[in-house]
């Protein structure tokens, strides 16, 4: 038997020494040991192999616009959204395109090959619902593009933005989104999420609302949320973006909400990045650093992935698309810092992502999709720890990006000629 590729003595996420053969755009065996002859052989030992970076909250209609036309000189939600606000009249298709076209350039060669990103529908034209569909099709044969109908403005509070995000759905956006603390009241963030809801249900679509992100502990759509999605039966198809009024919550009413939010199977996106920049900016000191609180969400059975939020737009001005950045940032603002915390981190930003996406093949067994990275470390921890370097990447079983392994060379007396920081306990 042959084999087109085989990834060599590599190590997986879970200890693991394994080869992996791939035929056509499937992993076709993972055995420790497959002595037949293939196409191409990656020799991966003593490198991690791992499935692919997955991003579940994005905003790619927006990536690359810093600057346009101005910068968000407070730093916060409101100033980038009204910052958004003035950059969507200037929009057009070929820039769109090109911006997002050049972000999945980026995404390629950091192993990110699954994506979720919202896509405002608060403009009549619909302009980059249209050029990212475009997008998505045009990368399908390397990345996993998953996009929101997001009614950016709120769904009441813009004229047509609910008659535009009907129409984004039916022109092929396959998950409902909304931002219910943006509407003019808390009973207007209430109806909306129930209407948001029942037209996943309707559908048979997934959810995914930004909700709450504030610092007003009292913005408690995510109860809402999670009450809709018992109701009409969306268990498992449900996600809450942000939620960082959970991190200024009274502890009691916390101590309610988890559990209706387990018992939903309603699953939590923060994006470590945004919220620990964008939040609290209304505070002097102690300044709160609003992200939700992912430890006390594991504990109780919530599932957790890490998302990247935004690069070099309205709300950001950094940003590489490497969601170990993501991930690292996640570890030190939650406290995660435990052998087993830092691991799960690790998978916050790989499977447990690509579950709340719901991305299908995702893994390294056989008959999955053959996308996979490896990586410059020996473990998901040092993975972090060292934002490693991606190697090879593997999307469909083609390799799409790779790299030399590079060391740093060293002039000092009586020490070794080159360094890197790997390290062996």
């Amino acid at each position: 038997m042959s084999f087109d590729l085989i990834v060599k003595g590599g190590t997986l996420p879970d200890g693991r020494t394994a080869d992996i053969a791939i035929n056509g755009d499937r992993i076709a065996a993972v055995e420790p040991d497959i002595g037949a002859e293939a196409g191409r052989v990656i020799d991966a030992s003593g490198c991690l192999v791992s499935p692919p970076f997955v991003d579940p909250h994005f905003h790619m209609d927006a990536t690359l616009s810093y600057g346009i036309p101005r910068i968000n000189a407070s730093g916060t939600l409101l100033e980038g959204i009204a910052l958004w606000g003035e950059l969507k009249p200037l929009l057009t298709h070929e820039a769109v395109k090109e911006r997002a076209l050049r972000y999945c350039d980026w995404a390629v060669s950091m192993g990110l090959l699954a994506i979720r990103s919202h896509v405002d529908t608060c403009d009549d034209r619909l302009l980059a619902v249209e050029a990212l569909l475009e997008v998505k099709r045009e990368v399908a044969p390397y990345i996993d593009l998953q996009l929101v109908a997001f009614p950016q403005d709120g769904l009441y509070r813009d004229p047509t933005a609910r008659d535009n995000t009907i129409r984004a759905l039916d022109m092929g956006v396959e998950v409902v989104g909304g931002i219910p603390h943006f509407e003019r009241t808390m009973e207007d963030g209430r109806r909306s999420v129930t209407e948001l809801c029942e037209i996943a249900a309707e559908r048979g679509l997934r959810v995914d609302l930004h909700c709450d992100e504030t610092d007003d502990p009292l913005s408690r759509h995510i109860e809402q949320l999670a009450y809709e999605t018992q109701r009409l039966g969306l268990q498992g198809r449900v996600n809450g973006s942000h939620l960082t009024s959970m991190h200024s919550m009274d502890n009691y009413y916390v101590s309610k909400l988890l559990p209706l939010m387990a018992e939903a199977e309603v699953s939590a996106i923060p994006n470590p990045l945004i919220n620990i920049v964008i939040q609290g900016r209304h505070d002097t000191y102690p300044k709160r650093r609003g992200m939700t609180r992912v430890p006390e969400m594991l504990k109780a059975g919530i599932r957790v992935g890490f998302g990247q939020d935004c690069v070099r737009d309205p709300w950001y001005p950094l940003g590489t698309a490497d969601m170990l950045d993501v991930a690292f940032m996640g570890l030190h603002v939650a406290q995660m810092t435990s052998p087993e915390d830092m691991a799960r981190c690790f998978d916050m930003v790989t499977k447990e992502s690509a579950a709340i996406m719901g991305v299908e093949g995702y893994g390294l067994e056989k008959g999955c999709k053959a996308s996979l990275v490896v990586l410059d470390a020996g473990d998901r921890i040092e993975a972090i720890r060292l934002r490693a370097e991606r190697l090879v990447v593997v999307a469909k079983g083609k390799v799409v990006a790779e790299r030399p392994r590079r060391d740093t060379a060293l002039t000092l007396p009586g020490r070794p000629a080159s360094v890197n920081r790997r390290h062996s306990v």
